[in-house]
């Protein structure tokens, strides 16, 4: 199985699962895409495997494009990882205090977000689509964090994943429009003469979001990886039917 560690040590791991032809549906993820659910099981307890974890531990959402978060609790763990229907409802972001839980994210050159911080054992993940970046989901959730649950965004550690790249993120006027009334993504556009089309840099975008929170720069990693341009990358720009890119994370007690 094709998987790239950010960090894999005693304290936590994280990640992203790449595509792979050597395994079924070319190690898709994700259970609301998929033609055989069984197989997008099997891939899954592969994971787990991998991980050293089981399958029960895992906790997946039902994403949809929204600024919703949620406190992953005892109670929830285990939902979505074999059973789509009892993923977490209408919610693009996850995190958790619990130890030894997989935290999810599901993308196909969507930007998903990790983070941690040590002081706290807050871990979670996030999904921003272009639509979740200009609800601005991901600076909502450390906003949140920080007054509601005393999370100091100094110490927070953020990775930002795979996602399309600038080049291959083409838009029409009306997208361009949405990202420019954030009022801080103006260097992260460009428009197109041969196309004419804007292309957007998700990624920075977002990556600006944490540093509006209060995450310090120097705290931010990004994968450059193009899910559209590099073979192990699930682009659903590149084909309507594809697959699901798996980011996980995971704290060890």
């Amino acid at each position: 199985m094709k998987v790239k560690f950010y960090e894999n040590n005693e304290k936590r791991v994280l990640g992203i699962t790449l595509k792979d032809p050597a395994l079924a549906e070319d190690n898709n993820m994700a259970l609301h895409v998929c033609k055989n659910e069984a197989d997008i099981i099997e891939n899954r307890q592969q994971l787990a495997s991998l991980l050293q974890t089981e399958l029960s531990e895992f906790v997946c959402a039902n994403q949809t494009h929204s600024a919703n978060f949620f406190r992953v609790e005892k109670s929830e763990i285990g939902k979505g990882a074999t059973d789509n229907t009892t993923a977490v409802h209408d919610t693009d972001a996850l995190y958790t205090y619990e130890p030894n839980v997989v935290i999810s994210s599901f993308t196909a050159d969507c930007v998903p977000v990790l983070f941690y911080n040590e002081k706290t054992n807050v871990i979670g993940a996030v999904h921003s689509g272009w639509q979740g970046t200009i609800k601005e989901i991901t600076l909502k959730l450390l906003q949140y964090l920080q007054q509601e649950e005393n999370c100091d965004l100094r110490d927070l550690k953020v990775m930002i994943g795979p996602a399309i790249s600038q080049e291959k993120f083409e838009v029409d006027a009306d997208v361009q429009e949405k990202f420019k009334a954030l009022g801080y993504a103006d260097e992260f556009m460009y428009w197109n003469e041969e196309t004419s089309k804007f292309h957007i840099n998700n990624q920075l975008t977002v990556k600006t979001q944490c540093m509006l929170a209060g995450v310090p720069e120097e705290n931010i990693s990004i994968d450059r990886m193009c899910t559209f341009l590099d073979e192990d990358g699930f682009s659903h720009r590149q084909d309507r039917s594809t697959g699901r890119h798996l980011s996980f994370i995971m704290r060890k007690e």
